[in-house]
């Protein structure tokens, strides 16, 4: 007999293991790890990933298999392995590391087809395929299933004569466009040639030169003919019509302009060698690419590509999501052109699905996307690449918690292939490892072409305040944005605000109009007159009476980028905004339309959040101010003073960056704190070196490495009483060594109706950690199904709120 080991679609603790299910005759030989199925698992029918085929079990009444999903494994045997290691080291379910590897569309519904690849290699049908898809371009699987032909489908899919296609039901349908294609032998083809007008004759000399199925619309235009030429070989029987499923091409409406490496300077050809010798010795090393803005980073990583594509091996780029920027695209789709797909939240469902088939079926060699790109099904990778490792976004906030630059280093550890980490402000935990001489520590310290570092300016919005100055944008900011719009130059102005207002207050009692779900006020959007929560999404209408003591003087406090955005239309009535924030960017495309207009010089400013922060290269641009640069400095994070900082360093980055020199103006009301005050000089070691101290004496990472866990309930005392047992036990189970710090309400004590207790683990080794933390979470998986509390933990946390 044969038996397939089965992780189950349900995220439980007593669920987190492999059921033995009995493969069915018919599916022997088919059946493979990395495939998904279908199975009965108590009253249900549950889908479920194959992660082992052997020859007994120790159960002796077996439930069958019910249903294939795939015909060939969805996931490699690496990638299970990866699974395996992600439930260890985040402690999640296996059944979410698996998820996390594929698109959403493969977690759809979907009715799933066999198709033939080309009309030419209908003759390579195995053949008793060749009767059921007579007539046909593609079959159901199910019909497969009933004739008994899983064998023969599965080999002719894995000669590339068939292929699996998911049709996604109500997320993304196929995209298929009406095609012509002979109907006929290439011989007979020719033989009619002699014989047909000669519209019809070069309808069909076209097909026979193209040698596969053509867009109706594609043909009508190359010939510059009507329908009736084609209408009329359909009716000889010559030609033939068919719906073609095309890949839906996020980038159809780009024209890429093909590029050439550019010369490097000695430092940028250093680093080249070094990243190149470690591919073409296929050994695993970790680089960090320290290189100020401006450095030609991005020029090193496509001339290291370009040596791991001549070793016929595959490449991941990854790069923050708020920065994949249409820039950063075009500059990999003109290097590499077709070899490259593109994954990220822009694409839709669809469009994500499409890219990904590329990769699973070999078709690129190349994968330039978010964090979850890291998860490609490259099987023989020859680099793995973080860009702006330092970002947050790489760091996954459910399940599973992972960081994508882990999971790089243990993909390429087992490839034997190199992983790059690129920034000009690594996080000090990579700077830290590459001072030690775990990482090997590669330095741009100049500007290509020796431009110069921007001029930075920090003013002091307390003074600003005291002469009587009450506006958002400080004299010296206002005479910059004046001399660039006289000069025809662009500025970029920062604020990591969206919304009109951060908070409404009614000045007669003091009431803030605050979320009903989570412990935080409501921020007030002008367009609509909407008050709306940025954790949990909630919305309401502006209030015109305070619902406290219903007086009518609301007042708005706080700065957001819709309020900006008026301001510079009363001070700069001639200048020409554009706005980039989670608002205006929610369309699909957006992001895209807004950037290109910015390039086409089509506004003088840009105005936005973090997503513009990062990746932006504008020749025109000279001016970067930052409108308020203690967003983030006084939130309860350790790593406050290291965001600011490389927040400050990335927007300043953007000046400057080709002929034209660069300026920055800073506005703040704490000038002379050591995070500003180095960025304002550019100077990430004395920075390290404070932020380090520091670190050391509070004990925080990279000292010591961080545990936290969150107990939340919809009552305070039951999440606080969760909370003080976890912490109990954990002081019991774990050394002296360990420090265990809680429990305390969360600093954001109440999200989506649940209130949220937390306590910190800091430890330096602690063997005994992983099977505590599992005790805990099993013992209230089991009390949540009475007592209604939560639990999450979060190994090496970057969310401390």
């Amino acid at each position: 007999m044969k038996v397939a080991s089965v992780i189950v679609d349900v995220p439980t603790r007593q669920t987190d293991r492999p059921f033995d299910y009995l493969i069915p005759e018919r599916w022997r030989g088919v059946i493979q790890p990395g495939m998904r199925v279908t199975v009965p698992f108590g009253a249900r029918r549950l889908q479920g990933f194959v992660v082992d085929v052997k020859d007994h079990s120790e159960i002796e009444s077996l439930k069958a298999i019910e249903e294939v999903l795939d015909v060939v494994p969805v996931l490699n045997g690496e990638l299970l392995d990866l699974g395996r290691h992600l439930t260890e080291t985040t402690l999640c379910f296996a059944i979410s590391a698996y998820q996390a590897m594929l698109p959403a569309a493969m977690r759809a519904k979907y009715e799933k087809v066999l198709r033939l690849a080309e009309e030419e290699r209908r003759g390579e049908l195995p053949d008793e395929l060749k009767s059921l898809v007579a007539g046909r371009t593609e079959v159901a699987w199910n019909e497969v299933e009933a004739a008994g032909l899983w064998r023969a489908a599965q080999k002719a899919v894995q000669q590339g004569v068939l292929e699996a296609v998911y049709n996604v039901k109500d997320k993304a349908g196929k995209k298929t466009v009406k095609s012509a294609a002979l109907a006929v032998s290439a011989e007979q083809a020719e033989q009619a040639l002699h014989s047909l007008p000669a519209r019809q004759k070069e309808v069909v000399s076209f097909l026979l030169k193209r040698g596969e199925a053509v867009p109706i619309a594609k043909l009508q235009a190359t010939l510059g003919i009507s329908s009736a030429p084609l209408k009329a070989l359909v009716e000889k029987g010559l030609a033939v019509v068919r719906d073609v499923e095309v890949y839906r091409d996020p980038y159809a409406h780009r024209t890429f302009q093909p590029s050439e490496p550019l010369a490097l300077t000695p430092a940028q050809a250093q680093a080249l060698v070094k990243i190149t010798a470690s591919v073409r010795a296929g050994e695993h090393r970790t680089f960090l690419l320290y290189g100020v803005t401006g450095s030609g980073k991005t020029e090193v990583y496509m001339q290291a590509i370009e040596e791991v594509l001549r070793q016929g091996k595959e490449a991941i780029v990854l790069v923050p999501e708020i920065s994949l920027t249409p820039q950063m695209v075009e500059r990999f789709k003109s290097r590499f052109g077709p070899k490259v797909a593109v994954l990220h939240s822009g694409l839709s469902v669809g469009e994500k699905y499409d890219e990904w088939r590329k990769i699973h079926r070999k078709e690129v060699q190349l994968v330039v996307g978010a964090r979850s790109a890291v998860f490609a099904p490259f099987e023989n990778l020859g680099m793995i690449i973080i860009d702006e490792e330092h970002e947050t976004s790489y760091k996954q906030e459910e399940m599973p918690r992972y960081h994508a630059r882990d999971v790089a280093i243990y993909r390429a550890r087992r490839h034997g292939c190199p992983v790059v980490l690129g920034s000009a402000t690594p996080s000090l935990e990579t700077f830290a490892r590459a001072a030690k001489g775990v990482y090997e520590l590669l330095e741009l310290p100049e500007r290509v072409a020796d431009r110069a570092l921007p001029d930075v300016h920090v003013v002091d919005m307390r003074e600003e305040l005291r002469s009587g100055n009450r506006s958002m944008f400080s004299r010296r900011l206002l005479d910059e944005l004046r001399l660039r719009l006289d000069r025809g130059e662009q500025a970029v102005l920062f604020l990591n605000r969206r919304g009109y207002s951060t908070f409404v207050m009614c000045r007669s009692c003091g009431y803030v109009v605050r979320c009903p779900h989570c412990d935080i006020s409501l921020t007030y959007h002008r367009a609509g007159e909407r008050m709306k929560c940025h954790y949990c999404g909630h919305e309401e209408p502006l209030v015109p009476r305070c619902p406290s003591c219903g007086g009518e003087h609301l007042r708005f406090f706080g700065t957001g980028t819709q309020k900006v955005e008026e301001e510079l239309a009363k001070l700069l009535p001639k200048a020409r905004v554009i706005r980039m924030d989670v608002d205006t960017t929610g369309r699909k495309g957006a992001h895209e339309e807004l950037l290109s207009r910015f390039a086409a010089k089509e506004a003088d400013i840009l105005l936005g959040t973090q997503m513009i922060a990062k990746g932006l290269d504008f020749p025109d641009v000279t001016l970067v101010g930052v409108l308020a640069a203690d967003t983030m400095l006084h939130l309860p994070d350790f790593r406050a003073a290291e965001k600011t900082f490389q927040l400050l360093t990335q927007v300043s980055g953007r000046a400057g960056r080709h002929e034209l020199p660069g300026q920055v103006v800073i506005q703040t009301y704490t000038p002379d704190h050591y995070s500003i005050q180095l960025a304002a000089r550019h100077d990430y070691r004395s920075f390290y070196r404070r932020e380090m101290a520091l670190r050391k004496a509070h004990g925080y990472p990279p000292y010591y490495y961080l545990t936290l866990i969150t107990a939340a309930h919809q009552e305070a005392p039951a999440a606080a009483k969760a909370a003080e047992k976890i912490a109990g036990y954990l002081r019991k189970q774990l050394s002296n060594e360990a420090i265990i710090l809680g429990p305390v309400a969360s600093p954001l004590a109440r999200l989506h109706d649940r209130y949220r207790y937390q306590c910190m683990i800091k430890y330096k080794r602690e063997p005994n950690l992983s099977a505590a933390l599992k005790a805990v979470i099993d013992r209230y998986q089991t009390d949540a199904a009475h007592g209604g509390v939560t639990i999450t933990v979060d190994m090496n946390p970057y969310m401390m709120m």
